[in-house]
C-alpha cells in the first residue's frame, strides 16, 4: 500500500513537472513571436549598413555613412509601424480588408510610391527648420543629422509601443530643432515655420474631423435614414465615389507626383474635376447591378462601399509612401552628401540607394510591427464600419488639398486620427440628437443614467487621451533627446 501510495506521489509530482515544462514552453513560444520581428529588424538594419559600405566605397567617412544608413533604417522601421496605420487602420477596422491583406497591399503601394514617385529634392535642414550656415562646419552638421535621427526614431518607436499614432514629420522636426540647439543655440531654430507647424497640430485633426464628419452626416441623411435605402445608394453612391476619385486624383497630382512632373493646384484640382465626373459616369451601371438582390438594410449598404474603400486605402498608401518616406532617409541623403563633398548648405537629392533604404524600410516595419497600430486606429478609438472607414479616408484626401490651397503645413497621421475622432464624436452627437427626438414623440421613453450614457461614449476617452497627449509632446520630446545625443555625440567624438 505504501509502494503504491508512494508511485501515486511520484506520478502527481511527474505531472506536476510535465505541467511546469508544459507552460515553459508555452512562455518560450510567447516570448519568441516578438523576438522574430526584433531579431529580422536587426538583421535589415546591419543589412542596410553592410549595402551602404559596398555602395560607398572606400571613400572619406564610410564609417559615418554606414552608422547614419544603419538609422536610417530603424527609422524607416519605426514609420512602416506607426504611420502606415493611419491608412490601413480604418479598411481593416470596418473588416473590409484582412490585416494580411492591408499589410500586403500597403507593402506594395508604400514601396511603389517611394521608388516611383519619391526622392523629391528635399531641403538639407528638414525644409528649413534652422538655419544650415549656423551649423558652422560638415562635421557638426553630421553629428546634428545623426542626433536628429536617432531621435526621432526613438521616440517613434516609444509611442507605437504605448500604442500612439504620431506624426513622424514632427518627430524629425522635433529631431532637427533639438540638434540645431544645442548645435548653435535658440538664434538658429526658424521659429515662424516652427509656428506653423505647431499650428498643424491644432488644423490638421480639427480639418480632418470635420471634413469627415460632413460625409458621415452626408451618407446618414441622403441614405441610411432613407425610406429606399436601396434607391438612395443608386443615386448617391456613384456620387461619393466620383468626389473620391476625384479628390484622390488631385491629391496625387499634387503630392504623389512631384518627382515625376510638377503640378500646381489649379491644374491638379481640373485634373482631379475631370477624373472625377468620368468615374461618376462609368459608376453609375456598376452600382446598378451590384445593387440588385440587395435587401433594403444598412448591412447591405456595406457592400457598396467595400471596393471603394480598398482603393483608397491602397492610394492613401502609394501618397505617403512618395511623400513620408523623406521622413525616414532625407537626414541620411544629407549626411551622405555633406561626407561625399562637405557640402551642407544646398539642397539634396535623394540617391536611389538611399530610397531603397526607406522603401524596404517601411515595407519591414509595417510587416513585423504595424498590426498594432492598425488596430488601434481601425478599431480601438471608435468602432467603424465601410461607411465610416470611407469617410475617414476621403477627409484624408480632402483636407491635404485644402491645406495646400490654404498654405497650411498638415500632418497625414493627424488627420487621419482626427477623421477617426470626427467620425466617433459625429455618431455620439447624432445618437443623443436622436434620443431627444425620440423623446419628444414618446415622452414615457426611458431615459439612461449619466454613468450608463458616459460609459456608451462612442469614442473611448482613455485612447483619445493618450494620443492627444503623445501629440503635444513629440516635437518637444525629440527635441531634448535629440538635444542631449547630439551633446553626447559631439562631447565624445567631435
Amino acid at each position: 500500500m505504501n509502494d503504491q501510495q508512494s508511485d501515486l506521489r511520484h506520478l502527481d509530482t511527474l505531472d506536476r513537472d510535465l505541467d511546469r515544462f508544459s507552460s515553459l514552453g508555452s512562455a518560450t513560444n510567447i516570448i519568441a513571436r516578438p523576438m522574430v520581428g526584433l531579431g529580422i529588424s536587426f538583421v535589415f538594419v546591419v543589412v542596410a549598413g553592410i549595402a551602404s559600405m559596398l555602395f560607398f566605397g572606400s571613400e572619406n567617412n564610410t564609417i559615418i555613412v554606414v552608422a547614419a544608413a544603419c538609422l536610417g533604417a530603424y527609422m524607416a522601421l519605426n514609420i512602416g509601424a506607426n504611420d502606415v496605420a493611419n491608412n490601413m487602420g480604418p479598411a481593416v477596422g470596418a473588416n473590409a480588408l484582412s490585416m494580411g491583406g492591408a499589410i500586403a497591399i500597403a507593402v506594395l503601394f508604400e514601396s511603389a510610391g517611394a521608388l516611383i514617385a519619391g526622392g523629391d529634392v528635399v531641403s538639407t535642414i528638414a525644409k528649413g527648420i534652422i538655419a544650415p550656415e549656423s551649423m558652422g562646419t560638415a562635421s557638426v552638421f553630421i553629428w546634428a543629422m545623426m542626433a536628429a535621427l536617432l531621435s526621432a526614431a526613438l521616440w517613434v518607436n516609444l509611442a507605437t509601443w504605448i500604442g500612439a499614432p504620431v506624426s513622424t514629420t514632427h518627430s524629425v522636426v522635433g529631431g532637427v530643432m533639438g540638434a540645431g540647439i544645442a548645435a548653435a543655440g535658440f538664434a538658429a531654430v526658424n521659429w515662424p515655420t516652427m509656428g506653423k507647424i505647431a499650428a498643424s497640430w491644432i488644423i490638421s485633426p480639427i480639418l480632418g474631423g470635420l471634413i469627415a464628419a460632413l460625409f458621415l452626416w452626408l451618407i446618414k441623411a441622403r441614405i441610411i435614414y432613407r425610406e429606399d435605402k436601396i434607391a438612395a445608394a443608386r443615386t448617391w453612391v456613384p456620387i461619393l465615389v466620383g468626389i473620391m476619385a476625384g479628390a484622390f486624383a488631385s491629391y496625387l497630382a499634387l503630392k504623389g507626383m512631384k518627382k515625376i512632373i510638377k503640378i500646381e493646384l489649379p491644374t491638379a484640382l481640373i485634373i482631379g474635376l475631370a477624373i472625377g465626373l468620368i468615374i461618376w459616369i462609368i459608376m453609375i451601371p456598376l452600382i446598378r447591378k451590384q445593387s440588385e438582390g440587395l435587401e433594403n438594410r444598412n448591412k447591405s449598404l456595406k457592400v457598396l462601399f467595400g471596393i471603394p474603400l480598398i482603393v483608397s486605402a491602397a492610394l492613401l498608401s502609394f501618397a505617403h509612401g512618395a511623400n513620408d518616406v523623406a521622413n525616414a532617409v532625407g537626414p541620411l541623403a544629407a549626411i551622405v552628401q555633406a561626407s561625399q563633398s562637405g557640402d551642407f548648405i544646398q539642397a539634396v537629392s535623394i540617391p536611389f540607394w538611399v530610397m531603397i533604404i526607406g522603401a524596404f524600410g517601411i515595407s519591414f516595419g509595417l510587416f513585423l510591427f504595424g498590426p498594432k497600430l492598425i488596430r488601434m486606429v481601425g478599431g480601438k478609438i471608435t468602432k467603424l464600419n465601410p461607411m465610416r472607414a470611407y469617410c475617414v479616408a476621403l477627409s484624408a484626401a480632402i483636407t491635404v488639398i485644402v491645406a495646400s490651397w490654404l498654405g497650411l503645413p498638415v500632418s497625414s497621421t493627424h488627420i487621419a486620427v482626427g477623421a477617426v475622432f470626427g467620425v466617433g464624436f459625429f455618431r455620439e452627437w447624432d445618437a443623443e440628437r436622436r434620443i431627444k427626438k425620440a423623446r419628444l414623440v414618446i415622452p414615457d421613453q426611458i431615459v439612461r443614467a449619466p454613468e450608463e450614457r458616459r460609459r456608451r461614449k462612442l469614442v473611448r476617452r482613455s485612447h483619445f487621451m493618450t494620443i492627444i497627449t503623445a501629440w503635444i509632446v513629440t516635437v518637444p520630446a525629440a527635441a531634448v533627446l535629440s538635444a542631449v545625443i547630439f551633446i553626447l555625440i559631439n562631447t565624445t567624438i567631435g
